[in-house]
């Protein structure tokens, strides 16, 4: 049975959770696994670490602090924005999900914190920043080249 390591296709059913035991997100729930190759920065690298050396049957459960996970909370990273910088057709509703570039050209992805006749609250911010995370895994198949 191969067992997973760098450069390994693997395929996962997992479920992540907060330490309050609410749910983040769910392969089952949308009845697909996760499909990735180790070592190519497709996951956080604690995550990777946590199941290298399993096998396909494998199940296993751990906790990413914040620091392995998507770090700490910035109020930095939340930014007010004038209206005037979206499309004029844009509708804004707290709590949305916003896309656009930086001055670097790279993909941003905001959400919408407040709305004001003037302005937008935008946090930048990873949804599960500052948060420790668990998960429940299980290895479904494991392949090399």
């Amino acid at each position: 049975m191969t067992i997973i390591g760098k450069g390994s296709s693997v395929k996962i059913h997992y479920k992540g959770t907060l330490d309050d035991g609410s749910e983040f997100d769910s392969s089952h729930k949308r009845n697909q696994t996760l499909d990735f190759k180790l070592g190519t920065g497709a996951l956080l690298p604690a995550f990777e670490e946590a199941i290298v050396g399993l096998k396909t049957g494998d199940t296993t459960s751990f906790r990413l602090t914040k620091q392995q996970a998507y770090g700490d909370y910035m109020q930095e990273a939340v930014r007010t924005v004038p209206k005037t910088a979206f499309p004029p057709d844009m509708t804004f509703e707290v709590g949305a999900k916003v896309g656009g570039t930086n001055a670097n050209g790279q993909q941003i992805i905001a959400v919408i914190n407040e709305v004001s006749d003037s302005d937008v609250v935008l946090d930048h911010n990873h949804p599960l920043a500052g948060k420790d995370i668990n998960f429940e895994v299980e290895i479904v198949d494991v392949t090399t080249e």
